[in-house]
């Protein structure tokens, strides 16, 4: 073997050796840091974020974490603030879980969102965490999870990639080119008709733009009365239940109803022709009546007066001013037709001179009267009322007119109560 043989294998001889002494030390080195260890993806990558002395812990769900690997960056603001510790699907489940260590200096409100992004075109995935853009509420803690309502994705290059080769074999291109074609065939020579619709339009727009507030206030109002009805809506569906028998009946009585119709419209026909042969008679009984009106108007307030007066007769509003307490005294002096038979019939010691019994009450003596004046003067007679002759009191002997029937209770100087 020559000398530049042995050099060779010498060389090699240390090469292994130094390699068999890094593996030795690595084993002992990863021995000594416990049982943690489980693989080079639980080694921090060099220039990552520094998580400080009392980083937390957050869980973030994911519809879809792409290829987000442990390890990728986790930033706020563009700034590395933490890292992804785990990303693990749990059991039953299609919404995978991604474990987030953050630095303990990093402050949240408890209601952040999370979107997976990329760095760049072909660059790594990365975690951005937001605050929202309006409602932030509470702070996030170690144990917080953020739901995956408040989580999301950018789209992949691939996926823009994708639609692109779909619109461009086989896509939409023809089918534009179609649509393309006939619009110009429809627009030509329509030129005028289409300024003029587009005219329209513009005023049609701005003035949608100015009743902006109106329609709102519109929309506001149907969502109001919407929701009302929700709340009722047991009870409509009650109403609907109980209308559809009546709907029924509606159904089955429909030929009566549209019989009942064409005779309403034959009756307002034989009305209209009333109207118009008797209309002048008509107004001539209107303008008949127009005096008779205008004197009741003249009457003013002397017609309910005099109303007030006929209800109560004989015995008027006046009479209650001559009653003191429950009863009436009434004296009156009675002048009898000579040939007047009064029952029971006075005696001459019983009877009074006429001079005296005035003059002893201070009444003057009143002139008799002709021979052929009644002594009682017969009262109307009213249609409807019985006749003063038909009544069961009047006597039947052959007394002078209601002398007889009127009279006896009467003497002069007698009070009544």
């Amino acid at each position: 073997m020559s000398h530049r043989e042995r050099g060779q294998v010498f060389r090699s001889r240390r090469s292994v050796a130094s390699a068999m002494a890094v593996a030795t030390a690595a084993t002992v080195f990863l021995s000594g840091c416990g049982g943690g260890f489980t693989g080079i993806q639980d080694l921090p990558l060099p220039g990552g974020a520094d998580l400080g002395d009392d980083p937390y812990t957050v869980t973030a769900e994911f519809t879809n974490v792409l290829d987000l690997v442990p390890q990728a960056a986790v930033k706020v603001n563009d700034v590395a603030v933490g890292r992804v510790s785990k990303v693990s699907l749990p059991v039953n489940s299609w919404t995978a879980q991604v474990t987030i260590v953050l630095n303990g200096k990093v402050r949240l409100p408890a209601n952040a969102t999370a979107r997976l992004e990329q760095s760049s075109l072909l660059g790594e995935k990365y975690i951005q965490l937001a605050a929202p853009s309006q409602g932030a509420v509470g702070t996030l803690r170690d144990g917080s999870r953020i739901p995956a309502s408040r989580t999301g994705r950018n789209v992949e290059v691939e996926e823009v990639l994708g639609a692109l080769s779909l619109l461009l074999n086989g896509g939409g291109l023809p089918q534009l080119r179609t649509i393309s074609r006939e619009i110009n065939a429809a627009l030509a020579g329509n030129e005028p008709q289409i300024k003029s619709l587009l005219s329209r339009l513009n005023e049609l727009t701005s003035s949608l733009d100015a009743g902006k507030s109106d329609i709102v206030a519109a929309l506001d109002g149907l969502n109001r009365l919407s929701a009302t009805l929700s709340t009722r809506r047991q009870k409509i569906n009650t109403v609907l239940t109980d209308l559809s028998p009546g709907l029924k009946v509606l159904e089955e009585q429909r030929g009566a109803l549209i019989r009942l119709l064409r005779q309403f419209d034959e009756l307002s026909d034989v009305a209209v022709r009333t109207i118009n042969a008797s209309k002048e008679d008509f107004v001539a009984d209107l303008r008949a009546l127009a005096p008779i009106l205008r004197k009741l108007a003249d009457a003013g307030k002397d017609l309910p007066r005099s109303l007030e007066v006929l209800f109560t007769y004989p015995f008027t509003d006046e009479v209650l001013n001559a009653v003191k307490g429950d009863y009436l005294n009434v004296y009156l002096s009675v002048t009898a037709v000579p040939g007047t038979q009064l029952i029971p019939s006075l005696t001459d010691a019983e009877e009074p001179p006429p001079e005296a019994a005035s003059n002893a009450r201070g009444v003057p003596t009143l002139p008799l009267p002709p021979a052929d004046t009644p002594s009682v003067v017969e009262p109307p007679i009213v249609p409807g009322t019985p006749s003063p002759s038909a009544s069961p009191t009047a006597p039947d002997s052959g007394t002078p007119s209601g002398g007889a029937g009127i009279l006896p209770e009467l003497t002069p100087g007698q009070g009544g109560g």
